[in-house]
């Protein structure tokens, strides 16, 4: 096998353990049993193996294209498409931090930053004891909680800089830690296993729910009937005297915007120029 970008031979990727192997393979087979092409079956898979070593490694992409009968370079493009899929080896909790608009403004922009003095990591980056991987992440849907964090996958909402710092101690020095709502907390590789679709089997896993908050079903009620449109009054009602107009002032009954009455250029007016003074022959 040769490596195309270097020109250089490439050892074949190593295999998993007879165990391993055979345990995984059974795995897989239920996965893809699940879909009517196999190939459809990759995105789990990559979970699965990820559930393994704790990151997508060369081992896991071969194990996934034997599987699927892929290339490992169909294999690769996906596992390197997404950003759920680990490129290397992490903590055994992702801390991710958002610090899109909403979160940013209201402090998440600030918790990152901390976050990263007080790990004395950066961004990607894991800490020593193999604990914690802390990460910039894009919007999750929970902007009625802002500022909000995520550890493996679980919500950590209305976060401050001091809450996130003790989040993030907790964490590493293996206190309990729940999450705002949302399921119990666990490590790394076992979320991989769910998210692979296999059981949560977590004590009150399946009780919990994730639920949105006031600020995003407000429309939803609305909608319903629920709650009573807001009346909207002009601050200037009650401080604009009526005066009476001479007949001859008032004005029309209705007004064409400039969007409706026609317009004497050279673009809406046939019998007007055909060009502007500034223009050219190349405008023309």
């Amino acid at each position: 096998m040769t490596d195309v970008s270097l020109g250089m031979p490439q050892l074949p990727a190593p295999d998993f353990p007879a165990e391993v192997r055979e345990r995984l393979a059974a795995d897989a087979a239920e996965i893809v049993g699940r879909y009517p092409d196999s190939r459809s079956a990759l995105l789990p898979l990559l979970h699965l193996v990820q559930s393994e070593e704790g990151h997508v490694t060369r081992t896991g992409v071969r194990f996934c294209a034997e599987t699927l009968e892929l290339t490992t370079a169909e294999v690769t493009a996906v596992a390197t498409f997404y950003s759920m899929y680990r490129r290397k080896a992490g903590g055994d909790y992702q801390v991710g931090v958002c610090t899109n608009t909403l979160c940013a403004v209201l402090g998440g922009d600030a918790i990152f930053e901390e976050l990263q003095q007080h790990l004395e990591i950066g961004n990607g980056e894991t800490t020593d004891d193999r604990k914690v991987t802390l990460e910039h992440i894009e919007c999750n849907a929970a902007c009625d909680f802002a500022p909000v964090l995520m550890v493996n996958w679980e919500f950590f909402d209305n976060q401050t800089v001091e809450s996130a710092k003790q989040l993030v101690d907790d964490l590493r020095a293996g206190r309990e830690v729940r999450p705002t709502r949302g399921a119990p907390l666990c490590d790394f590789k076992k979320t991989s296993r769910i998210l692979a679709g296999f059981p949560d089997e977590r004590p009150g896993a399946v009780e919990a729910t994730g639920g949105a908050g006031p600020a995003s079903l407000a429309g939803l009620r609305l909608a319903k009937g629920e709650v009573s449109a807001p009346k909207v009054v002009s601050p200037r009602a009650e401080s604009v005297p009526e005066v009476d107009l001479p007949a001859d002032d008032q004005p029309p009954a209705s007004h064409p915007s400039s969007h409706d009455a026609p317009q004497e250029t050279s673009e809406s007016d046939p019998a007007g120029p055909g060009t502007t003074g500034n223009s050219t022959e190349g405008d023309r």
